[in-house]
Formats: C-alpha cells, structure tokens, sequence
C-alpha cells in the first residue's frame, strides 16, 4: 500500500495531544521546506470528524521514527532511506483532508478579496443575489452592483444558488459528474460559438479550482473538489511559495495551496463576480481570500 492509498484508507486516530500537534507541525514545516529529520519514514494520518481543526492540519503529515530509531547503525547496516519527496498530488490529498474538517463559518456576505499584479477589488455577495464591489473603477468605495442574481454564484458556465452550492456531491467521482452533466445543458458559450467537448472538460477542470478557491462551497464539497484535482495526472510540486506549497497543473496553471490549512492562497485563473474567467499570467499569480462575513465595510 503506497502513501496515497494510507492517506485515502486511513482510520480515523484519536484526538491527538497539544504536543504531538505541535511537534507534528513542525516536522511537517520542516519537511515541505527540505530541512533534514533524524526520523525517516513517512505516514499519512487522516484526521477523524472529531479531530479539531489545529489537530486536523497538524496530523496531515506526519514523519513517524524507524524502526530503531536513535540507536547508531550496525556495522553492514544499509544507508538510511532519503527523505521522501511530497508529490503535488499528496499536497492536494493533505489540504482536501484539512478542508474537510475546518468549520464552515457563516456570515451575511461571502467576501473574496483579489489582488493581482495589475489590480487589487474585492467584492460581497448575499445569499439572495446581491452584490457589493470596491476596486479601482468604484474609486475604492463599496458600491452595491445594480443586478441581483437570482444564482449568484458561477462555476465555468454553470451558475448556482447557495442552496444548489451547498446540494453538490461530495465524493470526487460524483462531483466531476455532476459538474459535467450540468455543462452539457448549459447555454454558456464561447466566441466560437457554444462549448465543444473539448471546452466542457476545461470548464469542469476550473469549476473545481473554483470550489476549492473562491466558491463558499462547504468543507466536505471543497474537499471533493481539492481530490477530483489530485486525480488529474500530471499535477507537479513547484515546492516553497509564498503562501504555501506550488503546483503546476496539468495545463500549465499554478495553484498556489497551504496544505496545513486547506486554503487555496493563490492562482493563475478564477472566476470573477460575473462568471467571467481571469487569467494571470504572472507568477504566482492572483492573491485570493474568501470568508464569511457580517457586516460591510463602513
């Protein structure tokens, strides 16, 4: 059984003490960024639906001693292992476990705050359509848009209502499935004419960026979408980014994602407020925050 099959099967551990997190972090820290370990061998813990959040990103990687660990090596004993490199599919595995087990959070508006290169806004949604934007062309003044959506949240051609956001299956399979399907009865189109086959499986590829990024998809459909990514072969480790861990995925964008949190801190591509698709081309990309809220800014 490899490391990804431990990760998917794992059986959910008890509540760990403050002090394994805490050493669990840091050993976690240590080898994401290449530091050497006197402890070898590499486990996947998954953390259990009793696990509290601090818990749940401390256990995603663990580095577990040897056997015989600290004791001085025989003579004739074989050299001991290299540290194991964390692939970008294992990162997405390891932030899909945190996710599921972070609180949701609740609020009146989702806030997504992005700052790019070129341009920094942020805008506020309600779950009845209403909307709010700041950003260079409002002056940067909180300005309420003029159209309410009835489905005020976009996937890549599919528009949604929190309840249909919240509805989504939360297993990988069923959630790419279900992101097709809705695709293939879409009206979304491009400037050469309505989606191919081709420009479907695109759409469903950067849906799930967008549930794992900017969306107010709940923890267990963020999860889904986060190990539907890791499927895709081809997703690589950048290493060490600002913000967290980067990937290159398989049709060259970068992903930006901290794994002991979940949290998705950059991307080259998102869905704007509108459902339209942005793209940046410099690295690392968009910076990202999405959160729950009460009240707007004054």
């Amino acid at each position: 059984m490899n490391d990804l099959d431990v990760l998917r099967t794992a059986l959910v551990c008890d509540e760990p003490t403050q002090e394994v997190i805490d050493r669990s972090r840091h050993r976690l820290q240590n080898h994401l960024r290449g530091v050497s370990t006197p402890r070898k061998r590499i486990g996947w813990l998954v953390a259990g639906s009793g696990v509290t959040a601090a818990a749940a990103a401390a256990a995603v990687l663990v580095l577990l001693p040897a056997a015989g660990a600290g004791s001085p090596p025989s003579a004739g004993s074989p050299a001991p292992a290299a540290a194991k490199t964390v692939t970008g599919q294992e990162i997405l595995l390891a932030a899909a476990t945190v996710a599921e087990h972070t609180p949701e959070g609740a609020g009146t508006y989702w806030h997504v705050h992005v700052t790019t290169p070129a341009i920094t806004y942020e805008y506020w949604v309600k779950a009845d359509g209403k909307k709010w934007f700041r950003g260079t062309k409002s002056g940067n003044q909180v300005i309420p848009m003029e159209l309410t959506q009835a489905k005020p949240f976009s996937l890549v051609g599919v528009d949604l209502t929190l309840e249909q956001l919240r509805g989504l299956p939360t297993s990988p399979d069923a959630l790419t499935a279900w992101i097709t399907e809705a695709l293939t009865h879409s009206t979304a189109r491009t400037s050469a004419g309505p989606f191919t086959a081709a420009d479907r499986e695109e759409a469903a590829f950067l849906s799930l960026i967008s549930l794992a990024s900017t969306l107010p998809a709940p923890p267990a459909v963020r999860a889904a979408a986060f190990r539907a990514l890791a499927s895709y072969p081809g997703v690589r480790s950048l290493g060490d980014l600002p913000g967290g861990q980067g990937l290159l995925l398989p049709d060259g964008r970068r992903f930006v994602v901290d794994p002991a949190t979940g949290r998705v801190n950059g991307t080259s591509v998102f869905v704007n407020m509108e459902g339209g698709l942005n793209e940046v081309a410099s690295p690392p990309g968009a910076k990202i925050t999405a959160e729950w809220i009460n009240d707007l800014p004054a």
